[in-house]
């Protein structure tokens, strides 16, 4: 029997199915691309979304909380501060200190706020 001629009807049915996986794969890949970058651009909108819901913190110019701070404003936390360097000029050694902060700028927590009664008691 003859069966030769099989080859050449095989061939391009397997060049096909070859390349038709490729394109396959490819479009996976591109899927799975945008399943994730639609699934971070939520995650973003979701974070979004609830820090606008916050009001903002009291955090001054050192990036320490209004607590850490007195009535005039100095700030009674610690930092790290550099105090040797090496060649190089990098910090080698760093110390404790206070921080140099002097007044506190941030966003007034409402309880500070003044406000007169809106309604005449008399």
């Amino acid at each position: 029997m003859d069966w030769w001629y099989l080859f050449f009807l095989a061939g391009p049915a397997i060049y096909a199915g070859t390349a038709v996986r490729g394109t396959v794969r490819k479009a996976l890949k591109t899927r799975h691309k945008r399943k994730l970058a639609l699934i971070e651009a939520r995650r973003e909108e979701r974070l979004a979304l609830e820090s606008a819901d916050r009001p903002p913190a009291p955090v001054c110019g050192c990036e320490h909380h209004l607590a850490k701070h007195d009535k005039q404003g100095k700030c009674h936390e610690l930092v790290r501060t550099a105090v040797a360097w090496d060649a190089d000029q990098r910090p080698a050694r760093y110390e404790a200190r206070p921080c140099a902060c002097q007044q506190y700028v941030g966003p007034q927590p409402l309880s500070q706020v003044y406000a007169e009664d809106l309604t005449d008691l008399a």
